[in-house]
Order: structure tokens, then C-alpha cells, then sequence
């Protein structure tokens, strides 16, 4: 009876307690797009410390007592509100909250930045913004084409460069960190992009960092970074299939078709996204097929064929991608949502190094220096976050991907990849708006190859271990303020470990309402790959050899930026200048000598990664944004940036390396003109832009790009000229100095594009790249497309 009556007094005592509060609830959500906000604060004006945070679908709850609140809800990058009311006791007070942008006349303007968080005239570092229907307009089948119209980017070859942050190395050891969803998407043997693995289909916008990045963004961004982002699923479901066809056709100078048959490009992509419940569902993927522009090798007669006996069908490519990404909102626990991500690929691929020669050859292969690659790719990546409700978030995510590549010339590679990363971040609005950033972060390498056994074992390792945090603090709405560090422990094989600190800072000042000024400093670090240090194979007659004491890259930028939004009649806009200098030390660079003789049939000649020593580049990125609401249903996008870059070395005479000749390589040995002391492989002016004019159903658009000479190379490219020549018919000459200096004088490049949306579901358009059909060379030895027609349809429903 006791019990009872205990039970029955503290049950009481609770339904006294509850009868005594009441209860504040309601959702907050983007006023434009109506997505909830995530995170987004409810906090007591009085009492910043009392609040809650909304959650994953916007919604939020608190229990009150009888009295007047005046509550404040705050996002960032959004204008606040404040909900004022009184409550009593048992009573439920309910408010739909939505928040709009601080630059709501710029609605046209694609300015969020979803990494970041914040609007991008706030941001402490230069960015560039490409938004999803660009990419889905241009027909995008490999990321590469799209970023390579992002001013001050430059796609040579599937090498990423910024701000002429490198030069060429075949894409071994990017400069540029590259990640989908915040996974690194550079291969653990050779830091080499897997832009082919990218879900093109699914990509909500792409954001590229221009300058040092290391902080955040960690090991490889050494000159920026590249993040691209997918999209979840929105309140309805979306089911899109795009399927395209076309082909190349033939080049100017008809002694350069090598084709008989059809030249096709044809493919399909389907992307579905819905919600379930509180269950998050994607699926997509993608087949793509391609005949190929550049021929099978073709050896001279009297010159021992190469080329494996391979013939123009095997220059196809061949790709089947399936992706899906699964999230889970849990009921039960408010802010917890977690879930698992997957892609898989398979393809078939040629890699082509140099053309067969400069005149009929140009769209053929070289003899041994055409690869044929079998890849069969795949990740998961399981991940769980929790948004607390006084404002704070973990985050904990995870990779497993697995590389199997067969690849003609006994260049076979198996390799396992392994990433991890905790974060956690939370906003202290008490503290004028203080956000921290800060995590762990951990990368592990396994390697097979053959042709990493410099070190005399074909298994590699790799461990990279990192701490990292950042600061940032805005002050009354006007200065911005941050400051990071990371620290790197390295490690290959086990027995070769570095430990190197990284920092950070930037501020933005706000002038006047759409006028914002920037200054930032960035440090950026480099451990070399698996492939600079252990590579050790041929490439038909000529080798490429180890170098075990390969030191890390260093890098530092500064910068000074201002970002001005405008409005000219109906076109609002961004302006952005930004003057900047770069510093590398220890640069590494891919070159041309006599090595080894014992691994070569032309006397030890070939490749090798090598430290070069000290190097600076100076100069300016402009870009104009914006939109135009020209009538009603009548609307007219632009795009445009160019950059001009003034690179240079700092150690001209400095001798880095000496081959079995006993000759001595510097700067001034290696370069075809040493004179301006300009680095090698550097396009010092580029201009890009694209436009769009969309009129009712009816769009039309045209893309740009602009690539000033290349000023000076390696004159390996001369000496492979020169050997090949005197190799009394034992070798088959390699030709390219004189289109070096015949056509070497910049190159235009145009696309066209026009489509038709015949309803909500349905959209027709007509593509052409390289309009002109110019026939040109951006890296030596290598021949860009010719002109494509595609027809592609769009079925949304």
C-alpha cells in the first residue's frame, strides 16, 4: 500500500510539474527553396544559453513556462527573425518560420555555398561556384569538361591546375585535393583524380578553393581544392533519365581521319531520389560509350612493333557506373541521422601519352606509349552525424574503396584505400557568432604493383594521420574573421614518417552592403605519392625510374580580394577581383633524362620525379556572376572570368639533379627558354565565360575558352626529339618542336548548345563541342578532341 501511494504522489508531482509549462514548436525553412534548415538556432534573446537547434527535417520543440519570450532564429548565411509571444501554462504556441538570404535581390545569383555554409561574399578565400544546371545543360559525362570552364582552373590531360600552382606530370601527385561529399577522390598510389568515378548525374553544385588549402581540406591542396556536391533527396520524389547519342566528326585536314566506321559517343544516366518515411533514398548510375579520336599506334616498317598488335576497336571506352546513397533519420533520437553510401564501376579505357606525330599521325598513338586499361572500382562509405539541440555537430564518416586495374604493359595495380574523419563543429552564437571547426582525420594506403618496386618489394603503404581546427567569429554583421591549423604525421613503408603544422587565416570586411574586401594566407603541404618515389617501369623504349629521396612539396599563398554585388537595369551580378602571390618549395617536377642504363634500350633515357627547387607566382583572377530577368519566362545567365599569372623560379642556376652522363640539371639546363625564367607547361592568360539565354520553353547558350601560348617547356620534349631521330632506325621518331613553334600562338575553344522543354517532363537539346572544329594541342604531344554533335533528351518525372 506504501508503494502505492509513492507511485501515485510522484506520478502527481509530475503531471503538476508538466501542467505548469507549455510548449513552443515549429519548423524553419529556406523562404525560396522551402528545404528545412538544419541547425538552424532558436535561442532566447535574453539568455543565449537557453534554446535549441532545429532538426534534420527543420522542426524544433521546447517546453516553457507561463511568460513573454522574445525568441531569435539565426542561420547562417540567412537573415535572422524574432518570434515574440506569451505562453501559458498547458498552452502550445506553433510558428513556421522561414529565413531568406542576405542578399535577397541576388535570388538569380548562385551564391550559397554548401561546404562552407555561408554566403559567398562572406567567404575569407577565393571560390568559384558552378550550380547543377550547367552541368546538366552542357551534357556533362566526366567532370573534367565542366570544371575545365572554371576561371583560374585548368584541366590539362585530367591534371587539375590553379593559379598555374603546376606544371605537367600526367597527372601523378595532384596539387589539387579533389572530394565528393567531403571523401578524397585522388587515387592512394599516385594522388591522381578518379574523375571518371564522379556521379555526374547528381551533383548539386561544385565549389573550387583557389589558393593553399591544406587546413581544411588537408594533404594535396597544396594550391586549392575541388568540392563537389550531391544532392539529397527534396520533399517529392525525382526520377530523371538522360540519354544522349552523336559522334565526332571528321577533323579539318582529312589526311588525319583515321576512322571508317561510325565515330559515335552515346550513353544514358538515371538518377531517383525520394523520401520514405525518415528513410533517405538515391540511386543512379550511368553507361557511356565512346569510338574514340585517337587511333591505334602504328609502328614504321623497319621499327619493332610496340604496340601490343592492338587495333582501332580497342581505342573504344567502355563505362557502367551504379551509385546509391542511403540515409536514415532516426524517430527516436532527435538530430541523428545515419547511412551508407556506395558507387561502383567498371571500364574500359585507353591512356594515350603522345601522337604518333604532328602532321596525319596527330590523331594516332606513338608506338608502347598507348596503354589499355580493364578498371573495376568501388567504395563505401558509412557515416553517422548528430545535430544536438543547443547547437552543436558530430560527424563521423568513413571509406573503404578498392582499385583493381589491369592495364597492358606489364603495368597491373591492385590497391586498397582506407579513410576516416571526425568532425565537429558547433556555432556559439553568445560569443558574436564564434563558429569552431575541428576533427581528426586519417588516410591508409595498400598497394600491389609491379611497377612500384623501385624500392624492391610490389607492396606499398602509405599512412597520413591529421588533427586540424578552425576558428571563425563575425563581428556586428561586418567583419569576419578565421584562423586554422592542421598537423600531418606521414608515413610510407614504415620507415619513412614526417610530421609537418599547416596554418591559416583570412578576414572579410564588409563596406557596404554588397561590398566585401578579403585577405587571406593559406600553407600548404605535400607528402610525394607512392608513385613519385617507387615507380620503376617502361613506356615503350624509355623508361620511368625511382627517386626514394623525393621530398615533400611546401606551399604558401596570400591574397588580397573584393567581391561586389551590383545591379545594371534587371541584371544583378558579383564582381570579383582577387591579386594573389604563391610560393612553392621543393617543387616537383616530371623530367626528361639519362638515368639508368640498365633499364632502357636507349641507354638509361627516360622519366623521373625530381625536387626543382624554389618557385613563385604572382597575379589575377576577375570574374563577373549574374543573372538578368530580361520579361516574363525570359531570363539571360553569364558567366566569365579570366586570370593572368606571371610564374617564375626562384633558383634558376640551382642544380637539382645530375644523370649517369655526368650531366647537371637546373632550371636553365632544362628549359627550351630559360630567358624569363617562366615555368614550364604555364598558360599565363586565360579567358573563360559561358552564357545562357533562356526564352519561355526555348534556351540557347555558348561557352568560351581562351588559352594563351604555352611560353616554355622541357626540352625533353626536344631531346626525345633528338634521340628518337638518332636512333638510326632502331627508333621511331617522336615529332613536336615545330608545331611547338608554328601553332603554339593560343588557342580558342567553342561549345553551342540549344534545347527545347517541350513540358514539365520531357526536354530535347543539341549539342556541339569545339564548334570550329580546331585542331589543337594543349599539352605536348597530346591531341584535343575535334568537334562533337550530340542530341540529348531529358525525361523528368
Amino acid at each position: 500500500m506504501r508503494i502505492h501511494l509513492i507511485i501515485f504522489l510522484f506520478a502527481s508531482a509530475i503531471a503538476l510539474n508538466a501542467q505548469d509549462y507549455g510548449t513552443f514548436r515549429g519548423t524553419v525553412k529556406d523562404k525560396n527553396t522551402l528545404e528545412p534548415l538544419i541547425g538552424a538556432s532558436v535561442i532566447l534573446r535574453l539568455d543565449p544559453s537557453f534554446g535549441t537547434a532545429a532538426n534534420i527535417n527543420g522542426h524544433f520543440s521546447l517546453q516553457l513556462q507561463r511568460g513573454s519570450y522574445t525568441f531569435l532564429i539565426t542561420y547562417t548565411g540567412m537573415k535572422s527573425d524574432t518570434i515574440s509571444f506569451r505562453i501559458d501554462p498547458g498552452q502550445t504556441v506553433e510558428r513556421h518560420i522561414l529565413l531568406e538570404p542576405f542578399v535577397s535581390q541576388l535570388q538569380g545569383v548562385e551564391i550559397k555555398v554548401g561546404k562552407f555554409d555561408k554566403p559567398i561574399e562572406e567567404m575569407t578565400v577565393s571560390m568559384e561556384i558552378i550550380k547543377a544546371r550547367l552541368i546538366e545543360s552542357k551534357n556533362t559525362q566526366n567532370i573534367q569538361t565542366i570544371l575545365d570552364y572554371v576561371p583560374g582552373l585548368n584541366i590539362l590531360d585530367s591534371e587539375p591546375q590553379i593559379r598555374g600552382g603546376s606544371g605537367f606530370t600526367f597527372g601523378v601527385g595532384s596539387k589539387v585535393a579533389v572530394f565528393v561529399d567531403d571523401m578524397p577522390m585522388l587515387s592512394g598510389d599516385a594522388g591522381r583524380p578518379y574523375w571518371d568515378f564522379v556521379p555526374v548525374e547528381n551533383i548539386e553544385q561544385i565549389e573550387v578553393i583557389k589558393g593553399a588549402s591544406s587546413v581544411l581540406s588537408g594533404t594535396s591542396a597544396v594550391s586549392g581544392a575541388i568540392h563537389i556536391r550531391t544532392a539529397m533527396p527534396g520533399i517529392k520524389p525525382v526520377t530523371k533519365i538522360t540519354a544522349f547519342t552523336g559522334g565526332y566528326t571528321s577533323p579539318g585536314d582529312r589526311s588525319q581521319k583515321w576512322w571508317d566506321d561510325y565515330p559515335y559517343i552515346a550513353g544514358a544516366n538515371f538518377l531517383h531520389t525520394r523520401k520514405i518515411n525518415n528513410l533517405d533514398l538515391v540511386l543512379g548510375g550511368n553507361l557511356y560509350f565512346d569510338h574514340g579520336y585517337i587511333g591505334a599506334p602504328r609502328a614504321d616498317s623497319t621499327v619493332y612493333d610496340q604496340s601490343h598488335n592492338f587495333d582501332d576497336s580497342r581505342m573504344a571506352t567502355q563505362k557502367a557506373r551504379l551509385n546509391f546513397n542511403i540515409r536514415k533519420r532516426s524517430a527516436k533520437y532527435q538530430g541523428l541521422n545515419y547511412g551508407i553510401n556506395g558507387n561502383m564501376m567498371y571500364q574500359h579505357a585507353p591512356i594515350n601519352l603522345a601522337w604518333l606525330n604532328d602532321t596525319s599521325g596527330f590523331f594516332r598513338g606513338y608506338p608502347g606509349a598507348v596503354f589499355l586499361q580493364d578498371q573495376f572500382i568501388t567504395n563505401l562509405d558509412p557515416y553517422i552525424n548528430y545535430y544536438s539541440q543547443v547547437g552543436f555537430k558530430h560527424s563521423l564518416k568513413a571509406r573503404i574503396l578498392y582499385n583493381n586495374n589491369h592495364q597492358s604493359n606489364n603495368q597491373d595495380l591492385k590497391s586498397t584505400f582506407v579513410f576516416a574523419d571526425y568532425n565537429f563543429r558547433r556555432d556559439y552564437n553568445f560569443l558574436q557568432g564564434l563558429e569552431f571547426i575541428g576533427g581528426l582525420s586519417t588516410q591508409y594506403s595498400f598497394v600491389n604493383a609491379t611497377m612500384y618496386a623501385g624500392d624492391g618489394n610490389d607492396i606499398n603503404r602509405f599512412l597520413n594521420v591529421s588533427g586540424y581546427g578552425q576558428i571563425e567569429n563575425n563581428f556586428f554583421k561586418t567583419l569576419t574573421l578565421s584562423i586554422g591549423l592542421r598537423l600531418e604525421y606521414y608515413n610510407m613503408n614504415g620507415h619513412e614518417s614526417d610530421f609537418q603544422p599547416v596554418v591559416r587565416a583570412g578576414l572579410n570586411l564588409r563596406l557596404l552592403k554588397e561590398t566585401h574586401i578579403r585577405l587571406s594566407y593559406g600553407q600548404g603541404y605535400r607528402f610525394p605519392t607512392i608513385a613519385e618515389r617507387y615507380i620503376r617501369t617502361n613506356v615503350g623504349t624509355f623508361g620511368v625510374f625511382e627517386n626514394p629521396d623525393l621530398k615533400p612539396e611546401r606551399s604558401w599563398n596570400a591574397e588580397v580580394g573584393v567581391k561586389q554585388g551590383f545591379k545594371f537595369f534587371n541584371y544583378f551580378g558579383y564582381l570579383d577581383i582577387a591579386v594573389f602571390q604563391q610560393e612553392y618549395s621543393n617543387t616537383v617536377e616530371y623530367l626528361f633524362g639519362f638515368w639508368d642504363s640498365t633499364f632502357s634500350t636507349l641507354g638509361g633515357a627516360g622519366f623521373k620525379f625530381l625536387n626543382t627547387g624554389h618557385s613563385r607566382v604572382i597575379g589575377a583572377d576577375i570574374s563577373v556572376t549574374g543573372a538578368a530577368h530580361l520579361a516574363e519566362k525570359s531570363t539571360l545567365r553569364t558567366m566569365l572570368g579570366y586570370n593572368y599569372i606571371i610564374p617564375v623560379t626562384l633558383d634558376p642556376d640551382y642544380v637539382y639533379a645530375t644523370d649517369i652522363r655526368e650531366k647537371e640539371y637546373s632550371y636553365e639546363t632544362t628549359s627550351v627558354d630559360p630567358a624569363g625564367n617562366i615555368l614550364k607547361y604555364r598558360f599565363l592568360h586565360t579567358l573563360k565565360g559561358d552564357i545562357e539565354l533562356e526564352v519561355h520553353s526555348f534556351s540557347l547558350g555558348f561557352s568560351a575558352k581562351y588559352f594563351s601560348k604555352i611560353m616554355n617547356l622541357d626540352k625533353a620534349i626536344e631531346d626525345f626529339e633528338n634521340t628518337t631521330l638518332l636512333a638510326g632506325g632502331t627508333v621511331q621518331p617522336i615529332l613536336y618542336m615545330d608545331y611547338f613553334y608554328t601553332n603554339n600562338n593560343g588557342q580558342w575553344i567553342f561549345d553551342i548548345r540549344a534545347s527545347y522543354r517541350i513540358n514539365d517532363h520531357h526536354q530535347v537539346s543539341l549539342l556541339s563541342n569545339n564548334f570550329t572544329n580546331n585542331i589543337y594541342s594543349l599539352r605536348p604531344l597530346k591531341a584535343e578532341p575535334m568537334r562533337s554533335v550530340m542530341l540529348q533528351y531529358v525525361l523528368k518525372i
